[in-house]
């Protein structure tokens, strides 16, 4: 009787506590958290719900509903794109792009899309984007002009994507990589534009040091001149004194080359 009583007793505390255990397990099962920085997509057998669950404590029905997390943050891929330039040069691009999903239509990305919606939609918009701006320009435009490029390409690429849910916020063109030969001819160029600039700068010196040997070399005339005008003075007074016996006049020369003679006033009047 009382091996009966005790054996009842048990299999009673055995079912209080698989009914608790059990509750509880309703009762965890009845909330899920969404971390922040994501939206949960609601899902009831399999069937995505409409609309998104904000981060933190949500209540789903147990066994029934599920849910699955979206990052909506901003994330960064990066990838490689061949292209060609308008001059028809090929050009290998490393690409890197900030992007979020669009918060408000997570669950409308993940229904139409799926999770693999980076290389479902976004490298591929990427790589048709790269091809169709670079197809504009020359190779030495791509160089030249890149940030108007890469704005270009954001532009394009934010436009295709954004009835796919995606935001862009960032374009970036990590590298421009051309052809083996191109790099060569950029080479040589940039060679002849130095060689030229070196062929002015030695023309303009050497036109610079030709104006001051003519200015040196009219300053010495003019000096010569200047010390052949003192020696021919000198030369003629010189002959007036060799030649002055006492009865010459006073007054010797005209023009610049006026003399007296030692001794005289120059003043003074000749003697009749």
């Amino acid at each position: 009787m009382n091996t009966t009583v005790s054996g009842k007793k048990i299999a009673k505390i055995i079912l209080i506590a698989a009914s608790a255990l059990l509750v509880l397990l309703i009762v965890l099962s009845s909330f899920t958290v969404v971390p922040v920085g994501h939206r949960g997509i609601l899902t009831t057998f399999g069937a995505i719900q409409a609309g998104t669950l904000q981060e933190g404590v949500n209540f789903k029905i147990p066994f029934v509903q599920n849910v699955q997390n979206v990052d909506v943050r901003v994330q960064k891929i990066e990838t490689d794109a061949s292209s060609a330039s308008k001059d028809l040069q090929e050009i290998s691009s490393t690409i890197a792009v900030n992007y979020r999903i669009d918060a408000g239509a997570a669950d409308q990305l993940i229904k139409n899309v799926g999770a693999a919606y980076e290389s479902t939609i976004i490298s591929p918009a990427i790589a048709e984007c790269v091809k169709a701006v670079t197809s504009q320009y020359t190779a030495e435009e791509l160089i030249t002009k890149r940030t108007a490029v890469s704005t270009q390409m954001k532009d394009e690429l934010a436009a295709k994507l954004q009835d796919k849910y995606i935001l862009v916020d960032s374009f970036n063109i990590l590298d421009f990589g051309f052809s083996e030969q191109f790099d060569k001819a950029i080479e040589e160029k940039q060679i002849a534009e130095q060689n030229a600039l070196k062929a002015q700068y030695d023309l303009e010196r050497i036109k610079t040091e030709a104006q001051q040997q003519i200015t040196q070399a009219q300053a010495e005339a003019e000096a010569l001149r200047l010390k052949s005008q003192e020696v021919t003075r000198d030369l003629i007074y010189l002959e007036y004194i060799q030649k002055w016996d006492g009865k010459m006049p006073t007054y010797y020369g005209s023009g610049d080359f006026l003399f007296t003679l030692p001794g005289e006033d120059a003043s003074s009047t000749p003697a009749e």
